[in-house]
């Protein structure tokens, strides 16, 4: 295991102590609050840290490729989640925006395992819609934490890019199958 993918593995075991944080926050325990913050500050670093290693020390495996976006999906979808009507927070992520940005990420990871049962592969690269998405979840998650006022402008943008990417991922999936399907057509 490499460093790039220790970095993804500690990403990925801060989600419990982050959602943590959150389930047992009330307005008499602000700190809480705050240590959810610093441990999704943490994650959105280690999130930028593990891919500028991997590709700078060519340390890029194949459980990076896995590790690097599960880290990322847990991290994001147990934000949205427990940053939704269920937090004891003033301001949180209104029910529709953590369904539609959740709702993404299942239908992602659904077209991923049906792509890899009918190709018995995965070629994994972010797209800059991807990347855009992520970085304006990363921050509304952060405005919601910091009881921010413009948490709902910054998560409309980030429910407009979710959108985006996720008909574009969709639209690739489509292409990936089809072309599969057209190769099996014409041998």
């Amino acid at each position: 295991m490499n460093i790039a993918n220790k970095i993804s593995t500690f990403r990925i075991l801060s989600v419990p102590f982050f959602i943590a944080c959150l389930v047992y926050y009330t307005p008499e325990r602000q700190f809480l609050r705050i240590l959810a913050l610093v441990i999704f500050i943490l994650g959105v670093i280690s999130d930028g840290l593990d891919g500028f290693i991997a590709r700078k020390a060519k340390l890029q495996s194949k459980a990076g490729l896995i590790l690097d976006p599960l880290g990322d999906k847990l991290l994001l979808m147990s934000a949205f989640i427990f940053l939704s009507p269920i937090s004891r927070l003033v301001l949180k992520f209104p029910l529709w925006v953590s369904f539609i940005v959740i709702s993404r990420d299942v239908i992602i990871i659904i077209g991923a395992v049906v792509i890899y049962m009918v190709k018995q592969s995965l070629d994994v690269h972010p797209t800059k819609w991807g990347k855009l998405t992520t970085t304006f979840q990363m921050f509304s998650v952060a405005c919601v934490l910091l009881q921010c006022k413009l948490a709902a402008f910054v998560w409309w943008i980030a429910v407009i890019f979710t959108v985006v990417s996720g008909i574009d991922y969709v639209k690739r999936g489509f292409k990936i199958l089809y072309a599969l399907d057209n190769r099996r057509i014409s041998n």
